[in-house]
């Protein structure tokens, strides 16, 4: 329990009505979930505007609310917080009441279209082997040193990142790493938040149902960078074109890496198997279980952070060699048939052509490289031609099935799609709305030798049709599905 003098310290208030010395027990958004001391920040969402439940909230016994625009009558037991920007406010707030944690443990942030997920998991399980104890916020899931919980975002709202990283620092956390979305970003809720340092990982074609405008998301992106303080450290990927614009104006120290391009880090791949890599990083050799040159690139990335936490070089080169695929990135099996099998999360354009070129750079030339795609409903429609010319392009045969449809049509999913096929590729391509029964269909052509990837959905362990999710494992099914057919 604080005072709200102390948890709007650092708050641009415009007006308060009532006592700043009430006690606050809780700090909530969602009005469902408020009780008896709370102090409830009424935001304007996307779908929903907090302003509409500021009375319910005040029933059910909130005695702080922090509002944009003042409810139409005020209650002399309940202290009111004018602000102009209530997402920020929120982020300050959550910071605040649970102690400003982010200072107390190396916070490190990872942005991009692809690869955070690979570079935070890793990082967090290179900093373990390496004996510290270490947390994590990531898409997959939520690691506050050994336990485990289940992550619902890629990146947290403001008060369950607080709350997370207060128990980080309670059970001893020294490092943290954290995935860092363009919509996190967008919606202030890493504001409040000390960062140690920033990781620029790529960026490409996405979220732009979210976003108007490419532009928009990348400057979405870059003002992460902007916020990190002279403390920090800003380590971006030369070999994308955003990553000098991503340190325009940021205070923190400058860092590269590359493959491609002078940098201060540097990787070089000399061989590429479907059993890992052999690297030359930074004048080191190190054999890697990972597979493809993002990965090499994902890889360099962690290397320069742990050197830049202050790790030495050559245990972080032995641990790495030891780091296993994360669930849903690349991750692959071989069938008793012979089948190579990947499940991989690509679902952008730019990720599903980094997997199959890796694909295509080891396959002999002999295998079929079969493909099974779809794309995620409500979301941006403008990616799915492109998905579509890609997995035509770069494989023997696609079958292109169900994402996550959502609330819209399935079949209007797939035409769109299609629409990016070019002629000469029709005959490689087929359509069946059912993702078991493409699975399945891929199954049945495979023969030994061939490369099977299932892409788009990774680590899921569900489909979303109309609001409903069912259990859905691409993985798992893909393993049962060829065992069956392989018997």
């Amino acid at each position: 329990m604080q005072q709200l003098k102390d948890i709007l310290y650092g708050v641009a208030v415009n007006k308060v009505y009532g006592s700043v010395e009430v006690e606050v027990n809780a700090v909530e958004f969602d009005s469902r979930k408020v009780e008896s001391g709370s102090l409830f920040v009424a935001q304007k969402g996307v779908h929903v505007d907090g302003h509409k439940f500021i009375t319910h909230t005040i029933t059910a016994g909130a005695k702080v609310v922090v509002c944009e625009d003042w409810p139409g009558t005020l209650s002399e037991e309940v202290t009111y917080v004018q602000v102009s920007d209530a997402n920020s406010a929120l982020a300050v707030i959550a910071s605040n009441f649970y102690g400003n944690p982010s200072k107390d443990l190396k916070l490190i942030g990872i942005t991009g279209t692809n690869g955070k997920t690979t570079i935070a998991t890793l990082s967090y399980n290179l900093f373990r082997k390496a004996g510290y104890k270490v947390g994590l916020l990531s898409t997959v899931k939520v690691m506050v040193d050994e336990t485990e919980y289940v992550a619902t975002h890629t990146t947290p709202d403001s008060v369950s990142i607080n709350r997370y990283l207060q128990l980080m620092v309670e059970s001893g956390v020294d490092y943290c790493f954290m995935e860092v979305s363009s919509h996190g970003i967008h919606q202030k809720r890493t504001e409040g938040l000390t960062f140690a340092g920033g990781v620029f990982t790529n960026l490409t074609h996405d979220h732009l149902d979210y976003h108007n405008s490419f532009a928009e998301y990348r400057d979405v992106k870059k003002k992460f960078f902007d916020q990190l303080p002279k403390t920090a450290f800003a380590l971006i990927n030369a070999d994308d074109k955003n990553g000098a614009f991503m340190l325009q104006n940021t205070m923190a120290k400058q860092f590269s890496y590359g493959q491609k391009t002078m940098a201060d880090y540097k990787v070089r791949i000399l061989e590429n198997q479907f059993s890992g890599l052999l690297l030359n990083m930074n004048g080191a050799e190190v054999w890697v279980k990972l597979i493809g040159s993002f990965n090499a690139s994902n890889l360099l990335a962690i290397y320069a952070t742990a050197d830049l936490l202050g790790l030495e070089s050559l245990e972080v080169l032995q641990i790495m060699s030891q780091l296993d695929s994360v669930d849903g990135r690349f991750q692959q099996f071989l069938s008793n048939g012979g089948v190579t099998a990947i499940v991989d999360y690509a679902h952008t354009p730019d990720a599903l052509k980094n997997v199959l070129n890796t694909i295509n750079d080891i396959r002999t030339g002999n295998e079929n490289v079969i493909t099974i795609v779809g794309c995620g409903g409500d979301r941006d429609k403008s990616k799915r031609p492109k998905m579509g010319h890609i997995a035509s392009q770069l494989s023997t045969q696609v079958i292109f099935t169900s994402d996550n449809p959502r609330t819209e049509n399935p079949q209007e999913i797939i035409e769109d799609i299609e629409k990016g096929v070019e002629a000469q590729n029709y005959k490689k391509t087929l359509s069946i709305l059912d993702r078991e029964q493409a699975i399945k269909t891929a199954g049945k052509l495979a023969v030994k030798g061939d490369i099977l990837l299932v892409a788009g959905k990774g680590h899921e362990t569900y489909q979303e049709i109309n609001g409903v999710r069912s259990e859905f494992d691409d993985y798992k099914k893909v393993k049962t599905i060829l065992k069956e057919l392989q018997k």
